[in-house]
């Protein structure tokens, strides 16, 4: 081992735990993590902000740091289990990644009792030769009382879930009705047959559309009206609920449970576009050529009546059977829906002929019964309905775009950049490996994403090829910077469209009311989290020479101090709703976990998802559940991992599994507190040993699991996030390993865990 010339080096970042008692150091800037061992993790917890110095390196250049002072430990509650042990109280973190126990003075138990689920706050900090120490703040309940996952998870990830009394009592001043005072300036649209099209377990309605066929030029086109509830009329800027809103930054969506940004009054009430009420709107009006060209549009405020309530699935069976039952029950409404089914067939060659990427993938619903427990999980399918009401948000959202920069007005952008060049080149191995005899252009456009899933489609390994496709790509942030959007090809978009679940939307209803009226909006001053401080200061580095900074949307300019607000609201958003995905994930992973436990030796077909250094995953057909096939678990001979085409192969027989590979498994393991699943792969001689060739993918099988979804696909969610796993299995020797191995084994892990998390 070596000592690096830079030892002195005091480096700053995150700690991660791991499960196993040893760490790593997420630093600010950007590279390799720092591996810490476990007795540096004694005085340490999961999420402290810490400085460290490398002390040595392995023999592969992997870098081990000491701890030279903790720079922020974060008040984040710990949850876990309460135990009563040889007369001494603990509670066991359900987050594995503390890896310690945290003791509990019998003072300081409360109400709590033995094996109840509990938060604890700190009283004392973890020592190099002491346990940290705590005291009992609430009590949850038993871990298999209904909807306990969810009470877990909110606590864990610290998802805001409940209304400060503030924000509640000035909720409750707000009318229950559009008053008189409130329609002044307002074009009124009650004439006009708006309708909202929703899922059917929808309470908020937020959009509400209409399209007619309008003169376009010197050639036909389309008169298409998107109408977005007008929370910033009841929301000011810096109350009680916009402080609350911000905080949230984003509704986190849970099986059976919402917790909202907005309080129910408002999201479900007075800013719901419900069905026979007026409501204030913001109205993005464009005309729309036969070619699907946005021709011309206006954003004015205005107070609609929706007259009609439809459902995605009513929808498209009227777009399916004019005659229908469904059609005849909505017989006045019928021509407006075939209208705007008309005006999305041409934005969708528009979609086409921009080469915006359109991948098909499966996403799954979990189906609860009361106890909150699942009855199974089945895939949410997406009609026509569902795309018709797509392409009217995302020509909206664009609109909304182009307005923000033609009004030389600072504002936060939706962008998704393309592949960074480690994926590029990854994507390039991958594709030369398979001889498909397509090439990547040094600046990928997403055409050319585009053309090779559509030239791949009736391969039998489709599935693989669109799912390493989708995998190269970056996931999509809010800033004020605009760098464009690469998975759906605009030049220019944001978020306009969800201003009752999205914070994002609600600053772009500002910005473009401030543009209207001839004025400037001025963000509030909005706290950042030490981490978010730190990624903005480096941003901003490269600014200090000037006090004008211009970003990249033509002639817009911002001061210095105007750049820091909204990078920080960026921020801020950004990483909100990824706290919110990844609470989310939790949830579903926990209840899933909880759900194959009933299912532990049965036997079940899958396709391989993705292929690793250490094992593969499996996605189920019928439960869509996805579980770890770890590499011993594949026979007894040596499997070597090749990157370039994403496989496991055989040394002895030459056996590959890779993405899309058909194989029948069996349900081995399931850690609930580790959120994991194992398999056992079944062959004709039984479980573990293979018994013939299973490189030939089917075409049969359900499709690949996107690792990204972009915007399009997301629909009004909205989100283009990579989806991620936590953790990874792996099986240690039981010998104490030394120092060398252990930090061997532990990168290993970090290997493990991010390979996992990468593709989520």
């Amino acid at each position: 081992m070596t000592t690096p010339s830079s030892a002195l080096e005091e480096i700053e970042g995150n700690v991660q735990g791991h499960r196993d008692g040893h760490g790593f150091v997420l630093r600010d800037d950007g590279m390799g993590d720092i591996y810490l061992p476990p007795n540096e993790m004694r005085a340490v917890l999961h999420k402290d902000r810490v400085k460290v110095r490398i002390v040595r390196q392995d023999r592969k250049g992997r870098p081990e740091g000491r701890v030279v002072e903790i720079v922020e430990r974060p008040p984040h509650p710990i949850i876990g289990r309460l135990l009563h042990e040889s007369g001494i109280w603990i509670v066991a973190p359900e987050d594995k990644r503390y890896g310690q126990d945290v003791l509990i003075p019998k003072v300081a138990i409360g109400q709590g009792k033995p094996g109840q689920v509990v938060v604890v706050e700190l009283t004392e900090p973890p020592a190099l030769f002491g346990q940290p120490v705590g005291r009992v703040k609430e009590v949850l309940g038993e871990i298999d009382d209904p909807g306990m996952e969810i009470e877990i998870a909110v606590r864990k990830y610290s998802v805001p879930h409940e209304f400060s009394d503030a924000c509640i009592g000035l909720a409750r001043t707000l009318p229950d009705k559009v008053r008189a005072q409130d329609k002044l300036h307002r074009i009124d649209l009650t004439d006009v047959p708006l309708v909202t099209i929703d899922g059917e377990d929808a309470r908020d309605f937020d959009d509400a559309v209409y399209c007619e066929p309008a003169k376009v030029g010197r050639g036909k086109g389309w008169r298409l009206l998107v109408a977005i509830a007008d929370v910033s009329h009841y929301v000011e800027t810096g109350s009680a609920i916009d402080v609350d809103a911000y905080e949230r930054a984003t509704s986190v969506y849970f099986p059976r449970r919402v917790i909202p940004m907005l309080p129910e009054k408002l999201s479900n009430g007075l800013c719901s576009l419900n069905p026979d009420v007026e409501r204030l709107c913001m109205v993005c009006d464009m005309l729309v050529s036969a070619k699907g060209d946005v021709y011309a549009y206006q954003f004015y405020p205005a107070v609609m009546f929706s007259h009609a309530r439809f459902t995605y699935n009513e929808v498209a069976a009227i777009l399916g059977n004019t005659r229908g039952p469904e059609a005849l029950k909505r017989k006045a409404r019928v021509n407006d829906l075939l209208n705007l089914h008309d005006v999305y067939k041409a934005l969708l060659a528009s979609r086409a002929v921009r080469g915006a990427v359109d991948f098909e993938t499966t996403e799954t619903q979990i189906v609860c019964d009361e106890s909150g427990q699942i009855e199974k999980i089945v895939p949410r399918v997406r009609n026509e309905a569902h795309r018709v009401i797509e392409e009217a948000m995302l020509a909206a959202n664009v609109c909304s775009a182009d307005f923000i920069q033609q009004g030389k007005h600072p504002g936060l952008f939706r962008v998704h950049e393309g592949p960074t060049p480690e994926k590029k080149d990854i994507l390039r191995n991958y594709l030369k490996a398979l001889g498909l005899g397509f090439g990547l252009s040094d600046d990928p456009k997403p055409g050319e994403f585009q053309h090779i899933a559509q030239a791949t489609k009736d391969r039998p390994d489709s599935q693989q090829i669109h799912t390493m496709l989708l995998r190269s790509m970056q996931q999509a942030i809010y800033t004020p910077v605009n760098s464009g959007h690469f998975g759906l090809a605009y030049e220019a978009y944001t978020h306009f469209t969800s201003p009752i679940r999205r914070y994002p939307d609600l600053l772009v209803h500002r910005v473009i009311k401030a543009i209207l009226a001839r004025q400037k909006y001025q963000l509030p001053s909005l706290p950042l989290p030490g981490e978010a401080h730190a990624k903005l200061a480096k941003r901003l580095q490269k600014n200090k020479a000037g006090a004008q900074v211009e970003s990249d949307a033509p002639r817009v300019k911002m001061s210095l101090a105007e750049q820091q607000a909204w990078e920080a609201a960026g921020l801020h958003c950004s990483a909100n709703e990824r706290r919110a995905d990844e609470a989310s994930r939790d949830v579903e992973a926990w209840l899933k976990c909880k759900y194959m436990r009933e299912h532990l030796g049965e036997e079940y077909s899958g396709v391989v998802t993705s292929a690793t250094s250490f094992g593969i995953f499996v996605t189920l057909d019928a439960m869509y559940v996805e579980g770890l096939v770890h590499i011993t678990e594949l026979g007894g001979e040596y499997f070597r991992f090749d990157e370039a085409r994403q496989e496991l192969r055989g040394e002895r027989t030459g056996i590959r599994y890779a993405i899309g590979t058909r194989v029948q498994i069996q349900v081995s393991r399931v850690d609930l507190d580790g959120r994991k699943i194992d398999f056992r792969l079944v062959t004709d001689e039984g479980v573990g040993r293979p018994a013939r060739d299973r490189s030939a993918p089917s075409a049969e099988g359900s499709p690949a699991r996107a690792a990204l979804r972009t915007e399009g696909r997301e629909g009004r969610e909205g989100r283009a996030t990579d989806r991620r796993k936590d953790g990874a299995r792996e099986r240690t020797a039981s010998p104490k390993p030394s120092t060398k191995t252990a930090v061997k084994q532990a990168l290993d892990k970090k290997k493990i865990a991010k390979a996992r998390k990468s593709r989520r």
